[in-house]
């Protein structure tokens, strides 16, 4: 396996007049007015100095080049207008276009498309503006000429290489994301055998790797190149070690589920709500026969009993809403169809400057359910759906909790806290007393577990289950208070929604504690179409 790609050339390469200092410069011919746009000193040298704008500088460049390189449209209508071939080739092969696609200039290139420029020209190496756009992460630029002129986003160049090796290559996590959006091939391979995730791998591009893995299939980790490396192996052998986990992990949980399985159910694969159901019914059990109603105690008062009957009852209902959470649906959102004809594409059916939905953020794309998700959602891996106000993957309820059960789910760790206190605090009254009466010095503790196992296994139980449930319960209290999910809480740096213009945190959705609180036990969720939605992002990355 080669180690690099070849990078496509860069027009930068060269010391140009569109790379110095302006005030070190003096714009001297219609190349460098062109670089900077200087439409005055342009107009002069065509119309009164009788200048062509057909012909390359000396490094083999053309002024229609560099307008279209620093998007100058109107430079770019103007050199057409006068004779500047759309098509012209420079040294490399490439073309006004493939400038254009170096910098995402796509006004530049509305206007050299419009007057007969070739969206699918290559250069010697076999690049298309898709290409180049790929190689420079400009995803906008590539989502503008794929929908709206056709170009090819699969193509190959001269290595078998398509958009989609580039962009996985260099890490473009965005772009990587768009052209799955559209169905690109992760299992083309190049010349070399390699597959867009080789690469991925080989750069030790994680976040490529992993929305790529995520979109696919088993079938692509077990691809070999020509030297016969998957990228499992090229992971290990390059030491690394979270991408090689990666893969592994998400190898072993596509062997386990089918396409389109579900684990919100009680008794599902993915998940430990059987093992909770159990462990909190056992408890239950011993509650009432070692505690409640124990031979070797003393009988229970009226007041104990009471307090007794309620923890069994909360206990009941505590089982009852665990199956509720577990079942429930936690806001799945419906998939798309596997395959866009430019009428279906979503993307064509949104306004991209202005909408509650589509705020310029191009990990809103899922490529695996083929959906434009809200801001707040996020694809869950575990059960290969999209979940509308994504909390987390919640194993112990074999469920995601989302917009639709996190209410539910709250209410759960709630009763699940208070049934836990309310049983340890009356398992402890009723052991505490014959301690006491028996005036023993004896190692109480020895006397517990000796006389009275059933009660100290239920304390023990009880309390893992009130650390457990009361410690959620904290946790979910707080980001409640705050109207902040898990997910969000832990990306928080990676989210640019969560960010102000000075880059600090900044929540848009924070209503203040008590809106958000009563929102969210009056409604189970919040409303994110109220929201001032923060400003579109100004480059794409």
């Amino acid at each position: 396996m080669a180690s690099e790609i070849e990078v496509v050339s860069d027009p930068n390469d060269q010391k140009s007049p569109a790379q110095q200092n302006p005030s070190e410069v003096v714009v001297f011919d219609v190349h460098s007015a062109s670089a900077y746009g200087d439409f005055q000193k342009l107009r002069k040298f065509v119309e009164h100095d009788g200048a062509s704008l057909s012909h390359p500088d000396g490094n083999g460049y053309y002024p229609l080049q560099w307008a279209a390189l620093n998007n100058f449209a109107d430079i770019v209508q103007y050199i057409i207008e006068h004779g500047g071939d759309v098509n012209a080739k420079d040294h490399t092969g490439q073309t006004a276009l493939h400038w254009s696609a170096v910098r995402g200039s796509i006004a530049a290139a509305d206007i050299l498309l419009q007057n007969g420029a070739r969206v699918e020209a290559a250069d010697v190496n076999g690049y298309r503006a898709v290409h180049i756009a790929a190689q420079y992460g400009q995803t906008t630029f590539l989502y503008h000429i794929v929908t709206k002129y056709h170009a090819d986003f699969d193509v190959p160049d001269n290595d078998g290489r398509s958009p989609l090796h580039w962009a996985a290559y260099k890490g473009f996590t965005d772009t990587v994301r768009l052209l799955l959006f559209r169905d690109a091939s992760q299992v083309r391979q190049d010349k070399d055998g390699c597959t867009p995730l080789h690469w991925a791998v080989l750069r030790g591009n994680i976040e490529a790797c992993n929305v790529l893995v995520h979109a696919g299939t088993k079938q692509e980790l077990a691809v070999q190149d020509k030297t016969g490396c998957t990228p499992a192996k090229i992971a290990s052998d390059k030491g690394y070690r979270h991408i090689a986990l990666l893969l592994t992990n998400v190898e072993r949980a596509q062997s386990k589920r089918g396409k389109g399985k579900c684990c919100s159910r009680i008794g599902g694969d993915n998940g430990y709500a059987p093992i909770l159901f159990s462990v909190v019914a056992i408890n239950i059990i011993l509650f009432i026969s070692s505690v409640i109603v124990a031979p070797n105690l003393p009988k229970a008062t009226a007041v104990v009993a009471l307090w007794g009957w309620i923890g069994v009852s909360l206990g009941v209902a505590s089982l009852l809403m665990l199956v509720r959470c577990s079942s429930k649906d936690p806001g799945y959102i419906k998939t798309g169809t596997s395959k866009h004809s430019d009428s279906e594409d979503p993307l064509l059916n949104i306004d991209l400057s202005n909408s509650s939905i589509w705020i310029g953020n191009w990990s809103q794309l899922c490529p695996t359910c083929k959906i434009i998700r809200p801001l707040r959602s996020k694809h869950c891996t575990t059960c290969n759906r999209c979940v509308e106000q994504f909390d987390h993957h919640c194993p112990w309820i074999s469920n995601c909790v989302g917009k639709k059960n996190k209410r539910d789910f709250f209410i759960f760790l709630c009763m699940g806290t208070l049934t836990s206190l309310i049983g340890g605090v009356v398992a402890i009254h009723r052991i505490w007393i014959p301690v006491l009466a028996s005036g023993d010095d004896g190692s109480w503790l020895h006397r517990v577990v000796s006389e009275h196992p059933g009660l100290f296994a239920f304390l023990f139980m009880d309390a893992v289950i009130f650390i457990a449930a009361f410690t959620l319960f904290a946790v979910q209290t707080y980001q409640i208070g705050r109207n902040i999910t898990t997910n969000e809480q832990a990306n928080a740096r990676r989210y640019e929604y969560l960010h102000g213009p000075d880059g600090r945190f900044r929540n848009p959705y924070n209503y203040g504690c008590v809106k958000n609180c009563s929102d969210f036990l009056i409604h189970g969720y919040t409303n994110d179409n109220e929201i001032a939605w923060p400003p579109l992002p100004q480059a794409v990355r």
